[in-house]
């Protein structure tokens, strides 16, 4: 059917996304074929153990435990394993073997992306991670190709389902944090040890994903300010609702100038309050939604599944037939844009807003004390709203919404809040994004 000859696969990995990518490639051979203009022949997939439960009937004969063997001589090695190890090992020698590489491992590509990319460009080799970021989600390639020529300011985004799941319940049906990280857990959203997702270890390595394409800058996992959700109650989702604004852990990376004037990239995961007109805060469950803002382009949403077996498959498969279509037409991978080589800033550098939540004395100049610490740390409130709950004893509940300063100041305010004499107790910081 097609002149060229066929193009040998290898999939690593035959977890839920690997066993519907391997099912898809035999299920849809004749139409990748036609889009491919050569046949995909699955040449075998790499697991642990033979004999464990699949996700997909696949043929046992596939199955192999010699990784390594497996990638000598594939034309695309697809690596679904995750972790580090041996995968780093299995994609390098795979790459220097001019194989080109398909992965959706979003922690080896945040902590080797530059190695990894390097040993590609060494032998003309494409190295594709669509599937690492957000899913089915096309953001990579957007980022990377459709926006090359575009200044992007600022990438903003709910990349962890799972942390989106637990916050979306405390918001809609009043949950406390115990009871939606419970029914999280049970329908598969989190691991019986959540901590990668629910202390934003995950959306860390997302958003070094992102900002590195973004901003053209190696974006290092260590230099991203992390935050999760553990903290994070059902008096705080409340007092959101109060003030029209809704509770998100988000990855942002952003363009922006330090307090000398020098260029540079910020990139943090935290949760922060976003207004309810905003996009972002119509994502609801497990959903993953990333938001771009670029000068030419203006403001853009990509929304859809954030994870998935056979909803990740697609956006595999989507990386799988573009590599294997350079091989057809010949040339070496497509490489992404030179490197502009920003400073990683500090978070302190970067210009926000809070929502602060005090208990102090019921007492006369408590209000003037208070904006006079604002004051000292070149900070203005937009908002403050007093309440006197029935069971207080001489205190009140203060909620004072700032102005956007920046974060270093904002920190410094809160620290010298916490000391003073008036305040009883700081019962909530969070920042305020998308001009909540």
């Amino acid at each position: 059917m097609n002149a060229y000859r066929d193009l040998r696969v290898a999939v690593l990995g035959c977890g839920s996304v690997g066993s519907q990518v391997a099912r898809l490639i035999l299920e849809e051979g004749d139409e990748l074929a036609a889009r491919v203009g050569a046949r995909l022949t699955l040449v075998g997939i790499a697991v642990r153990d033979l004999d464990a439960p699949r996700e997909a009937d696949l043929p046992r004969e596939l199955f192999t435990t010699d990784a390594d063997r497996l990638v000598l001589g594939a034309d695309v090695v697809v690596e679904l394993m995750g972790g580090i190890e041996p995968a780093r090992s299995l994609i390098v020698r795979a790459l220097e073997g001019g194989a080109d590489v398909v992965t959706a491992n979003k922690a080896l590509i945040a902590a080797h992306g530059p190695e990894l990319r390097a040993a590609s460009e060494q032998v003309g080799a494409q190295l594709s991670y669509e599937a690492a970021v957000a899913g089915a989600i096309p953001i990579i390639r957007p980022l990377e190709w459709s926006l090359a020529g575009d200044r992007i300011t600022r990438v903003m985004g709910i990349v962890n389902g799972s942390t989106n799941y637990i916050l979306d319940r405390m918001d809609r049906f009043g949950d406390t944090a115990e009871d939606a990280m419970r029914v999280a857990a049970e329908l598969g959203f989190l691991e019986a040890d959540p901590t990668l997702d629910v202390e934003g270890y995950d959306a860390a390595q997302k958003a070094t994903i992102l900002a590195s394409i973004a901003f053209h800058t190696e974006v290092p996992v260590d230099k991203v300010h992390r935050e999760g959700i553990r903290e994070i109650t059902a008096e705080q989702i409340e007092t959101a609702k109060h003030a029209g604004s809704v509770i998100k852990l988000l990855a942002v990376a952003e363009r922006l100038a330090a307090s000398d004037g020098t260029p540079g990239v910020s990139a943090r995961v935290y949760p922060a309050l976003i207004s309810r007109d905003h996009p972002l805060a119509a994502v609801h469950e497990g959903k993953n939604a990333v938001f771009v803002e670029a000068e030419a382009a203006g403001e853009l949403m990509f929304y859809g599944a954030g994870a998935g077996g056979v909803e990740t498959a697609s956006a595999v498969l989507g990386d799988l037939v573009s590599a294997a279509r350079r091989h057809v037409v010949g040339g070496p991978g497509m490489l992404g844009s030179n490197h502009a080589a920003l400073p990683i800033l500090p978070v302190g550098e970067v210009t926000t807003a809070y929502q602060v939540i005090l208990e102090v004395r019921d007492q006369a100049g408590v209000l003037a004390t208070i904006a006079g610490l604002l004051a000292q740390h070149g900070v203005s409130a937009e908002s403050v709203e007093q309440s006197v709950p029935a069971d207080a004893q001489g205190t009140a509940s203060l909620v004072i919404g700032t102005h956007r300063a920046r974060e270093a100041d904002l920190a410094a305010m809160v620290d010298d809040l916490r000391a003073s004499d008036v305040v009883t107790s700081v019962v909530s910081v969070l920042r305020r994004e998308g001009n909540a």
